[in-house]
């Protein structure tokens, strides 16, 4: 039972989320790869977020 609500934990979700839109840390190493893929991210949480906010506007304006 211990492990199934470590599963649960959302935690660390969160602190990626303020990770991504945080300034580049100068102390940490930093590639092309690792660039894209957080700009990717950046792209996708939005447009998540957007898609969020669209439909629970659609749903109560019916």
């Amino acid at each position: 039972m211990n492990r199934f609500i470590d599963y649960l934990k959302i935690g660390p979700v969160f602190s990626y989320f303020i990770r991504v839109f945080r300034k580049p840390d100068p102390n940490q190493p930093t590639s092309v790869n690792l660039r894209m893929m957080h700009g990717i991210n950046r792209i996708s949480i939005i447009m998540f977020l957007f898609a969020v906010i669209v439909y629970t506007v659609r749903h109560c304006t019916r």
